[in-house]
């Protein structure tokens, strides 16, 4: 995990950030090596700043654990060499001293001085697991990568997958690798410029999406300018140009500053008022979002307060006394953010007529907003049980189903690169953080994981929507589950945006291959001749299609999923064969039907006048005989139909079709509403016919509600589902 010295640095007030400038580790390491010198309390001179770090946040640390563990660190690498030449202890003692600055405790500042011992040096890990107890080895082997003379190419990948398992039961081994990237960032100068490239790469797509979902903004906003000048030098130069020119001129920030000072004094809170500089890559976003920058476009002011309940009381006299922007104002104390983030954002005018960017925020929040799962005293505690837990799950899921590691990688970089996300809120469940352009299909997923398997619908901000629904921020969301349904269909996979979900449905369709039974054609065997075949529904058959048997004198037969049938009369030369009744045309008693064999031996049974089936015998495909069953085999009730009605638009449309469908004792299965076009309205419902001799009287009943004037049996063309747009949900 060596890497040179250089660092782009952060000229807008990194430092001030931190509160301390950064330390001189090579003369440091040059301390460790000349015999590592103690100071009055007994300390090595080299870990100095790490204890008075870690004690500002832990008065009663366990410092001797600390001198141990950088004692063998030291002696350990000793002679080992960075590529700058300096000595290799300077490292982990750099990655030490940035999580102490961020309130990390002691066991994860022991096992990062030692996180390299095991990977680069004689240093076993039952070594460190009897010197310093089972949670510092976890840590430690959690970062430590694995070698590329065994994986190869594969190393990188399954390094990051062991780590990212590591994570879900102990996210301080994430906060390691992330001070340690850091570092290394920081040092990336003396590689090169390929090996630049590659590893900002893989820091820009992994590493800080990383920091951002575990809430870790200090180290991720300076992660952010040490890519940024590596991968994009020239914005980078502008950029950093404009701070430092910026830097020399009065800051329009301090007069604002002290009036929100005097305002919050004078009401009588307690408030810290200060300017928050934004670094080098936030001013590339400003810049490219408005051409140009104002003065106060160089940074925020930041409002701390004691309790949580003053932030909206200085929200209050900082709306009273200054105008503030609507469309700038943001509650995440209310509705905090996936990553444990709380703060109020606003913007507001000052005397002077300058906009101003505001946040408001507790001490307790600020530190977890700029440390994240670090700064939380039980780091194992919190994000187990809350979104960044659920995040970490949903993650470590897919990635147990995803077993090539190229596929891995991709799908881990996919799932990490969208810079924009959503919430919606789920009823029930609460806030859902997704990727933007996600879908119904998406949230499902994320929220229930394999059981979204079952989801027959849903309902956006109370109106049913089609499952490919592209959901908005703060839209809500109702997601429809019914344990009978058979499972994801293969369109799917085009409603889906996210990994976990693709990974899911595909898995699925893989181990139920009849799901996915298409009309393509199948070779026969030699001997086939057509023959006249039944066609008897299945009785009580859910959502998808209905399944009957063709039988060569059996008593019983026994379908894919294991369901027995009731016993059926050979009638056919094909032993054994299935029936489907195809849902492009849902074809029911006493329609003219014709089969075809489709994927697997089945024969898929179309409506005469289906498109599909002079489309197959353009095809080739050999064409079967098929009749109904009459007399005391007759179908059974639940046949699925499907009908188009064409009306004018007007309101409470859907409500008064689907009552007087109801009323006719009819299931919907699906419906789907399409756009309105020159006043007109198309609506498809699915149905189960409770009796198919029912038929004709449902069309009538349907005809009857105003505003409709034709009602159809439906063609759904081949990819129509996946194609049409509109409204469209399944239901039971």
């Amino acid at each position: 995990m060596s890497a040179g010295v250089h660092s782009p640095g952060n000229p807008a007030g990194g430092a001030r950030r931190r509160g301390r400038a950064r330390l001189d580790l090579r003369r440091l390491g040059r301390v460790a090596l000349l015999g590592g010198a103690s100071s009055r309390d007994g300390l090595p001179h080299a870990l100095e700043h790490v204890a008075k770090a870690h004690r500002g946040f832990y008065p009663d640390a366990d410092i001797p654990t600390l001198r141990t563990a950088y004692l063998l660190a030291e002696d350990a690498h000793r002679g080992q060499t960075r590529k700058s030449g300096d000595p290799y202890i300077t490292h982990p003692l750099a990655v030490t001293l940035i999580l102490a600055e961020l309130g990390a405790e002691t066991t994860t500042l022991t096992a990062s001085l030692l996180h390299d011992t095991v990977e680069d040096t004689e240093v076993t890990l039952d070594q460190v697991r009897a010197g310093f107890g089972e949670e510092v080895a976890y840590l430690v082997d959690g970062v430590t990568k694995l070698e590329k003379v065994d994986y190869g190419a594969a190393a990188e990948p399954e390094t990051f997958r062991k780590m990212l398992v590591a994570t879900g039961s102990d996210v301080r081994v994430m906060s390691i690798k992330l001070a340690d990237r850091l570092h290394n960032m920081r040092t990336l100068g003396v590689m090169r410029r390929e090996k630049q490239v590659r590893i900002a790469r893989v820091t820009h797509d992994v590493l800080i999406p990383l920091a951002e979902r575990l809430g870790v903004q200090a180290i991720k906003t300076e992660l952010e300018d040490l890519v940024f000048a590596v991968l994009h030098p020239e914005d980078y130069a502008r950029s950093r140009e404009l701070l430092l020119a910026n830097a020399g001129r009065p800051d329009p920030l301090e007069e604002t500053a002290a009036e929100m000072r005097e305002v919050l004094h004078a009401a009588g809170i307690t408030a810290e008022v200060a300017i928050r500089p934004r670094h080098v890559v936030s001013v590339h976003r400003v810049l490219k979002k408005r051409g140009e920058l104002r003065g106060t476009d160089f940074g925020r002011l930041l409002v701390l307060v004691p309790e949580a309940a003053d932030c909206y009381a200085v929200l209050g006299e900082l709306h009273t006394c200054f105008k503030p922007v609507p469309a700038e104002f943001k509650d995440f104390i209310a509705v905090p953010k996936f990553n444990l983030y709380q703060s109020l954002h606003t913007a507001v005018a000052d005397q002077r007529g300058y906009v101003v960017e505001t946040l408001v925020r507790s001490r307790q929040m600020h530190r977890v907003a700029e440390a994240g799962v670090v700064a939380l005293a039980s780091p194992l505690a919190r994000p187990a049980a809350g979104q960044v837990g659920d995040w970490l799950k949903r993650l470590l899921e897919w990635q147990r189903a995803t077993p090539d590691p190229d596929a891995f990688w991709s799908a881990l970089r996919e799932d990490l690169a969208p810079d924009q996300e959503i919430t919606v809120f789920c009823d029930p469940g609460g806030p859902l953080v997704l990727p933007a352009g996600a879908s119904c299909v998406d949230a499902a997923y994320a929220r229930h994981g394999e059981t979204a398997h079952t989801l027959v619908g849903a309902r956006v901000n109370g109106r049913l929507a089609g499952l490919g629904t592209r959901l908005r921020d703060g839209d809500t969301l109702t997601l429809l589950l019914a344990p009978e349904a058979s499972g994801p269909a293969p369109e799917w996979l085009d409603h889906a945006q996210t990994p976990a979900a693709r990974i899911a449905i595909t898995r699925w369709l893989a181990d139920h291959p009849a799901a996915r039974i298409a009309d393509a054609a199948l070779p026969l065997p030699a001997d086939y001749a057509p023959a006249a075949a039944v066609a008897t529904a299945l009785p009580g058959s859910p959502a998808d299609d209905v399944t009957a048997d063709v039988t060569a004198g059996a008593p019983a037969v026994l379908p894919a999923e294991g369901v027995p049938r009731a016993a059926e009369p050979a009638v056919a030369e094909l032993p054994d064969a299935a029936l489907r009744l195809a849902r492009c045309c849902t074809p029911v008693p006493p329609d003219a039907v014709t089969g075809f064999v489709v994927r697997g031996g089945a024969v898929a049974v179309h409506r005469a006048q289906c498109a599909s089936v002079a489309r197959m015998a353009a095809a080739g495909r050999r064409e079967l005989r098929v009749h109904w069953r009459t007399g005391e085999g007759a179908p059974p009730a639940d046949l699925r139909v499907t009908l188009k009605a064409e009306a004018f638009v007007r309101a409470h449309l859907l409500a008064d079709l689907t009552e007087a469908i109801a009323a006719e004792g009819v299931a919907i299965v699906a419906a789907d509403v399409e756009p309105p076009r020159q006043q007109r309205v198309r609506h498809t419902y699915t149905l189960l016919l409770p009796d198919p001799a029912g038929l004709p009287g449902l069309m009538r009943a349907m005809r009857r509600v105003p505003g409709v004037y034709d009602v159809s049996r439906a063609q759904h063309p081949p990819g129509a589902d996946r194609q049409a747009p509109g409204v469209r949900a399944r239901t039971r």
